[in-house]
């Protein structure tokens, strides 16, 4: 039989790293086996635990829940080709921008090893020691807050300052003024929407969800990246520096990936679990779940676009009409939007 329960210390491990992780002179989480290839912080048996309980659930025939780009119906802002278009005429600050906001957001993810989940198993009739839902508060809230923003007392970087490396890379250090990320990048509810259970769980199961499409998003972003920083038209006289960057954000895609991951099991066990509610009466976790997942993906997909778009358009005609040649460009600009 596969392990199924493991303590805190095992879930926040690190693997033996050959070689440690420095860019750009900062010191970062994850490290370098011997044949010099990038491992993950604190995934010395996380990945095993995770497995193990995704093939618990496969063996009960549970349907993982969908979580992939596909849900992403809106387009990116800018482009792919809009980004490449901006580079190439001298216009820099809206990519420095996005990376300086993307690191500091990545910090403000620490505030997962701070928090202290509500025990599931009081409102779940099936045990859940063996599930993930039964180890967030051992060891999964902890390892992904400080693989999002870094260890309390570590010298080591999260993803904040990987993403940091990586724009200091193709820009270097202080090209413009630091950006300020908005207050909230997720969906933000309006009162309760499963009342049949207490509200430390809600917010808890909500955030889960939330958290889940907010990496939807990020897969989408790192392919963005990549396709911008490696572009052979731009950043002609850094092309090492810039293939280096695309690495530096596949590497956090690789850190990400046991996210998703595990996001995806614990909202699938809830989904599949018999749910105690306050009532007194007993519902399927998926009931209670499915009408708020529908239109969390929907508020990620659509409605979070069509409340920023205005502004997110002023705010880039802004930056391209105070450079030199900014009416001329933005014509260009606004002819390879999707």
């Amino acid at each position: 039989m596969s392990k199924l329960i493991y303590s805190q210390e095992e879930l926040e491990a690190e693997s033996d790293y050959a070689t440690p992780h420095v860019e750009c002179g900062l010191r970062l989480h994850g490290g370098f086996n011997a044949d010099g290839e990038y491992v993950s912080p604190r995934t010395k048996y996380r990945w095993d635990a995770i497995n193990a309980w995704q093939r618990e659930l496969q063996k009960q025939n549970v349907e993982i829940v969908e979580a992939t780009t596909a849900l992403l119906t809106e387009p990116n802002f800018p482009n792919e080709a809009q980004a490449v278009f901006l580079l190439q005429n001298g216009i820099q600050q809206p990519l420095w921008d996005s990376l300086t906001i993307t690191g500091l957001i990545e910090a403000r993810g620490k505030a997962l090893a701070e928090f202290t989940p509500p025990d599931f198993q009081d409102i779940i009739v099936e045990d859940i020691s063996g599930t993930a839902l039964g180890h967030m508060g051992k060891g999964l809230m902890t390892a992904h807050g400080w693989d999002e923003g870094g260890k309390e007392g570590s010298a080591l970087g999260g993803h904040d300052a990987m993403w940091f490396a990586t724009r200091d890379l193709i820009f270097g250090k202080d090209k413009f003024p630091l950006a300020s990320p908005p207050e909230s990048i997720g969906r933000v509810k309006e009162g309760r929407e499963m009342e049949g259970i207490p509200a430390e769980h809600e917010m808890l199961i909500s955030f889960l969800m939330n958290l889940l499409m907010i990496e939807v998003r990020a897969e989408r972003a790192f392919r963005f990246y990549e396709a911008v920083i490696g572009h052979a038209e731009v950043f002609k006289d850094k092309r090492e520096e810039a293939k280096h960057a695309v690495m530096m954000v596949n590497r956090i895609r690789t850190d990400e990936n046991i996210h998703v991951a595990w996001l995806k099991v614990a909202i699938s066990e809830f989904r599949n679990f018999t749910i105690k509610k306050t009532d007194g009466t007993q519902v399927k976790g998926a009931t209670l779940l499915d009408p708020i997942w529908k239109n969390m993906v929907h508020w990620h997909a659509v409605e979070m676009h069509e409340a920023n778009r205005e502004n997110n358009h002023a705010e880039m005609d802004a930056k391209i009409l105070a450079t030199e040649k900014g009416v001329e460009i933005i014509k260009g600009f606004k002819k390879l939007a999707a």
